[in-house]
């Protein structure tokens, strides 16, 4: 198992309500950076790592287990070298990241994003209140060292340059800690 110590390039994590471009960035700063991208929804699909499916919320309900055990092995590597794209920050093994980029997008803006997902009323209701009271940045803030959490906003297109030059360039003058 590596540490942060040893690690030779730095993991991040691109955390924050849906619909605020974590895809989007985190795919633009991985092909930059020739890191791995882990799109977590994505992979729980893949790997079946979920316990149930939530009807009223249509979604499948994560194992956080299964997926920490699937995860495991490329996160603890000497290599690094991961971005991980998920809603959720405080499960994750605090050893796994050297920086969590928490995006924020303003409500109307959001709204829209989410309507065009095709998200029912009560889906959007909750995720703009989770991104009111800026819940996913206090889950971030609670989970890792203040450091290593980093708040940026992802609403125009101009913003999304500007996320990935500065998360490149986080990446790129990393020291292992």
């Amino acid at each position: 198992m590596a540490s942060p110590e040893t690690r030779k390039r730095p993991n991040i994590l691109i955390t924050g309500t849906p619909g605020t471009g974590k895809s989007t960035v985190g795919q633009q700063v991985a092909e930059k950076l020739g890191f791995d991208f882990i799109e977590v929804g994505k992979v729980v699909r893949e790997n079946h790592l979920y316990s149930e499916y939530d009807e009223s919320y249509q979604c499948h309900v994560l194992d956080e287990d299964k997926l920490l055990d699937h995860l495991e092995t490329r996160m603890d590597s000497e290599d690094g070298g991961v971005v991980v794209d998920y809603h959720g920050s405080d499960f994750f093994p605090e050893r796994w990241f050297d920086f969590v980029i928490v995006l924020r997008c303003n409500n109307t803006l959001l709204y829209d994003r989410l309507k065009a997902r095709g998200y029912d009323d009560r889906k959007i209701r909750e995720n703009i209140e989770c991104e009111i009271f800026g819940s996913l940045l206090e889950e971030a803030r609670d989970s890792y060292k203040a450091e290593k959490v980093h708040e940026l906003t992802s609403e125009v297109a101009s913003q999304l340059e500007e996320n990935v030059d500065y998360i490149t360039e986080l990446a790129r003058t990393w020291k292992p800690s």
